[in-house]
């Protein structure tokens, strides 16, 4: 399994780490943006009109409202990226990331729109009267290619079987297996409680949510997004105003870092400017999703006249999770100081390492050196070798073992929770561990045990620890719920509705198993899944720009027509003659 992590993080960095996918995400939103004129400023208090329902008429098609629509689609993007993956993202990239992270959402939330918009044009309706929808099924009508000749050749269709291919894939890889396994780990952290128990009781509880379709999908997701929405907000406020001192540094470092990187300070080795920024578009995708193409499934959905209004509505999207939830998450970390302090924790075996040759993170030549090191720039050589182990303290052998990206301190190695006696093998660098032992010491952490530290550096103490957990499972849960109507809407599209069934519940079963056991390697997947989804909707939006604009332009049009002394309606058509 190590091997496959490593062959997934390698492709990752080809992939979804790499420059080109930045620029293709950035660039494709940035071109929207100044395309079609900021929609995301200029459309933005019509979209809350929208989404309170002022315009809603009895006879559009539809399965949900415009609320229902969007509470499905946040459902899916406020997860566990908003709590562990924004906490990774500063943990790896410090300060600058956050700031990276924003940028994404206000250009994302343009590009959403536009996902959103084409896809809802282009939905089926089913026998049954559902309604199916996604970019697949844009790509399979519009982009196939027609020969003078009359020859017609598929590549739409191609594009749209790709993408939900990786929709399946990733609605176990993002939507599900991970979704479950941070729960039942942050549950059993917190309470106690058997993973294998909140995975029964969790799982029982998802198949009863989606085996009823996209209407009591709808139906519950509607209630449980704005409840955990504001049950976090109270929770991040106290650990915020628990730091007063902190809060206007923490902006001023947001912003001082965002083009230079961070600096070393505390445990953290430091980030350069080009990774900060790669470590926020990544988060700041896999938080908000804009351009991945998952949300347009679930407004395909909605109840909506024009597809337009659809799209102006899922604008809303990456404001509510990453430039509201996520800069909360992110403030909490700064503010509290828990993203450069070391506290006490049990190791994970996959971020440790183990180097040669002493390094003390105190001293500013070597944190520079272990920086470039975690950076990849210029490595220092892993140790191979057997480490000697008295009453559970290695003995000083001339190496430096680091977790968590800082040097550790104060590592004990126990057994059955008791100190261990007797030799470790280190393979170049890779630490080997008899079962049952584990280590223990004094590092950074990340995800949401870093989010779970910050919030207990506050009024709030050992409580936070309960709102973390709690707040974590209703993110977590209702994404699971939203990624299995993704997948089985890319079923349905694939092989058919009658698949639909089974479908769900192999996704209930994997849910399951996913609460006990090690998922390191779906998240590395599912880093692999999100750029599968992404490239192919992003270029076919491109391809269908001119269509996107010609759309807007005749919604305001009827729009104008239908409410002719609407605030809006005025402005567009004073914003029509400036452009004749």
């Amino acid at each position: 399994m190590q091997s496959i992590n490593d062959f997934l993080v390698i492709l990752d960095g080809y992939l979804g780490g790499h420059p080109w996918f930045m620029v293709l995400l950035i660039g494709t939103g940035v071109f929207f943006t100044f395309y079609l004129g900021f929609p995301q400023l200029k459309y933005f208090s019509h979209a809350i009109r929208i989404t309170l329902g002022k315009y809603d008429h009895s006879q559009d098609v539809g399965d949900t409202s415009h609320f229902q629509a969007l509470a499905t689609a946040l459902s899916g993007t406020v997860g566990t990226g908003n709590i562990a993956g924004v906490a990774l993202a500063i943990h790896t990239g410090g300060p600058a990331a956050l700031f990276w992270m924003l940028i994404t959402a206000f250009i994302g939330m343009c590009t959403k729109m536009v996902e959103v918009s084409i896809s809802h044009k282009y939905r089926d309706i089913l026998p049954d009267g559902t309604v199916s929808g996604g970019p697949m099924y844009y790509m399979k009508k519009r982009l196939n290619i027609t020969t003078r000749k009359g020859k017609v050749i598929r590549i739409g269709s191609v594009m749209g079987a790709f993408f939900a291919a990786a929709t399946m894939l990733c609605s176990f890889s993002t939507g599900s297996l991970p979704q479950i396994n941070s729960i039942s780990n942050s549950v059993f952290a917190t309470f106690g409680i058997d993973h294998i128990i909140t995975g029964a009781i969790l799982s029982f509880l998802l198949g009863l949510v989606i085996i009823g379709g996209i209407k009591r999908i709808a139906k519950v997701t509607s209630i449980l997004v704005p409840f955990m929405a504001l049950l976090y907000f109270l929770g991040s406020l106290a650990v915020i105003l628990s730091n007063p001192a902190n809060i206007l540094p923490s902006l001023a470092s947001i912003a001082r870092d965002a083009f230079s990187g961070s600096a070393a300070s505390g445990g953290f080795l430091g980030a350069s400017f080009a990774f900060a920024m790669n470590r926020g578009v990544n988060r700041g995708l896999f938080s908000n999703e804009a351009g991945q193409g998952s949300a347009p499934i679930a407004h395909s959905a909605a109840r909506a006249p024009e597809p337009v209004s659809e799209g102006i509505v899922a604008l809303l999207e990456p404001f509510i999770d990453t430039i509201c939830i996520c800069t909360l998450t992110g403030l909490v970390l700064l503010a509290s100081g828990a993203w450069n302090t070391k506290t006490d924790n049990q190791f994970q075996l996959t971020d440790v390492q183990v180097l040669s040759g002493n390094y003390d993170d105190n001293k500013a030549q070597d944190a520079q050196r272990l920086g470039l090191h975690i950076r990849g720039i210029k490595p220092i050589e892993p140790y191979s070798g057997v480490l000697q182990v008295k009453n559970g303290m290695i003995q000083p052998t001339g190496i430096t073992l680091l977790h968590a990206r800082s040097v550790a301190e104060n590592v004990r190695v126990l057994t059955n929770k008791m100190p261990y006696s007797g030799t470790l093998d280190v393979d170049s660098g890779k630490l080997m561990l008899p079962s049952t032992t584990v280590l223990r010491g004094n590092s950074l952490v990340h995800s949401a045990p870093l989010t779970t530290f910050a919030f207990t550096r506050s009024i709030l103490k050992g409580f936070g620890a309960y709102i973390v957990t709690f707040s974590l499972l209703l993110f977590a849960f209702s994404t699971a719920i939203s990624w299995s109507y993704y997948g089985d809407r890319a079923t349905t599209y694939l092989f058919g509705y009658k698949y639909v069934l089974p479908f769900r519940l192999v996704f209930v079963a994997a849910f399951f198993v996913a609460s006990f056991t090690d998922t390191t390697v779906v998240w590395s997947l599912a880093y692999v899944a999100i750029v599968l989804m992404a490239v192919p909707n992003l270029v076919g939006i491109l391809l269908l720009r001119k269509e996107m604009k010609t759309a807007v332009a005749e919604y305001w049009q009827t729009f104008s027509i239908q409410y002719p002394n609407d605030k809006m309606s005025i402005k567009m058509r004073k914003h029509f003659r400036r452009e004749r």
